[in-house]
């Protein structure tokens, strides 16, 4: 990750408490904390501020040695790169529970990688339970334990005012956070989302399994392209709430919906071989409610593109089911074997350019203008509807205020064609945009 900020990797056994000190010191509940073993299966980031000095957290999969769980493999595989990233490792330990021979492995392994390592002893509540908890731990060969609660928070304040002594002085390159495009990747499970992300950044980032729901976080990951820099976000795959049963994948519906909150453009993954289903609509509503920019990728083309039958249904299909967000370009993909995904970001860029647009107001009052001149509003109880005035009260996506003497009589068939007016007239052929009605305030005689 192009990063010049010191990368901090939290480092243990599945259940030491990773994910609870990740989101005290994040300062959000952003990983999902869950004493079941392997919740946390992908790495996942966090900007930390603490003393003024700011550091990139990473909370990781725990490190097993059970090889027969393949997924638990993948979860390894994951926690070795984000030590390999990482300027400094946080060991941590579980007090309660004291040392398992998995800790000495661990130990041997981190050792082995010649990076700073602090080793954190967690679940101590408080200094009485110090002597108690402590003295075995030296047992590994530290120089120096870390008793803190990740959940109370004891301990903390010190061990972080030691830790941001050891950092280096890392100079800023300069580029905030305004030049990057912050694109989600959203779907049903299984469709892709994760071997997209790898597709775009060129390397194995997301863990990449046939297991429905594998990604449960969601997973930031910084991509510098030739045509800018994006933020990619692979989330979890957002089932019907109804059908979600394990109350971890409600937590990850939750996540995904969240991320909407943070992203600017939505990559909307669907199974071109299994075809657009009521699922993939749920997702295309709740972009469109939070007035996203959309890009709908038709994955797995490779398995489709010589049944000329199916991609005929599936092209009217799609027209169907897309019509209300029918601005959102569509692209045929295959993020197995590459295919359109070069022109992935170029579209993205391009959509993402209308989404930030600013309008002069002459220009918007010129198209209602030439809009009731073409078709004036039908009466309103008799009353002629008067539209006044237009101006532009937002971007990303956006956003118009039409005054009007009788905003609500205005029939949502002449508010499309209001829409479709300023779509055209403005140029915003892949962008959202949304307009209100309201009603102007009436002046006021003594």
């Amino acid at each position: 990750m192009s990063n010049k900020k010191p990368i901090v990797a939290l480092i243990g056994r599945p259940n030491v408490g990773k994910s609870s000190l990740f989101n005290r010191l994040a300062k959000k509940k952003k990983a999902i904390v869950d004493p079941t073993p392997g919740v946390t299966r992908d790495r996942h980031y966090e900007n930390v501020t603490w003393d003024e000095r700011e550091f990139l957290l990473v909370d990781t999969g725990g490190l097993e040695s059970d090889h027969e769980d393949s997924m638990t493999g993948l979860i390894q595989n994951q926690t070795l790169l984000a030590i390999e990233e990482a300027d400094i490792i946080v060991f941590l330990l579980d007090g309660k529970e004291g040392l398992s021979t998995e800790d000495y492995r661990v130990t041997e392994m981190l050792r082995r990688s010649d990076k700073p390592v602090y080793y954190v002893v967690n679940k101590v509540d408080g200094p009485e339970l110090e002597e108690k908890l402590l003295p075995q731990f030296y047992e590994i060969g530290a120089d120096s334990l870390w008793p803190v609660s990740a959940a109370h928070g004891y301990g903390l304040n010190t061990f972080l005012a030691h830790l941001v002594q050891k950092f280096e002085i890392f100079e800023d390159d300069g580029s905030g956070d305004d030049d990057v495009i912050r694109v989600a990747v959203l779907g049903r499970p299984n469709v892709g989302k994760s071997s997209l992300v790898n597709r775009l950044l060129g390397q194995d980032r997301m863990v990449v399994s046939s297991v429905p729901g594998t990604t449960r976080d969601a997973v930031d990951s910084l991509c510098e392209h030739k045509s800018g820099k994006y933020l990619l976000i692979d989330t979890a795959g957002i089932r019907r709430k109804g059908k979600v049963r394990e109350k971890l994948e409600k937590f990850s519906v939750l996540g995904a919906l969240g991320t909407l909150e943070r992203c600017d453009v939505v990559l909307i993954l669907i199974d071109a071989k299994e075809g657009i289903t009521e699922k993939d609509t749920k997702v295309i509503g709740y972009c469109q409610e939070r007035g996203r920019a959309c890009l709908v990728l038709l994955n797995k083309w490779d398995l489709v593109k010589d049944d000329k039958r199916w991609k005929k249904y599936l092209a009217d299909e799609v027209e169907r089911s897309t019509r209300f967000i029918g601005f959102a370009p569509t692209m045929n993909i295959s993020a197995l074997t590459g295919m359109g995904v070069k022109k992935i970001f170029s579209e993205v860029k391009s959509t993402y350019k209308q989404y930030c647009l600013e309008f002069t107001t002459n220009r918007l009052n010129k198209i209602l203008q030439e809009a009731v001149a073409d078709h004036s509003p039908s009466l309103h109880r008799g009353k002629r509807i008067k539209l006044y005035y237009t101006t532009q009260v937002a971007t990303k996506p956006p956003t118009f205020i039409i005054f009007a003497n009788y905003p609500k009589g205005v029939h949502f068939s002449y508010f499309r064609f209001l829409v479709n007016r300023y779509r055209e007239g403005l140029g915003l052929d892949k962008s959202p945009l949304r307009i209100f009605l309201r009603e102007r305030e009436r002046k006021k005689y003594g």
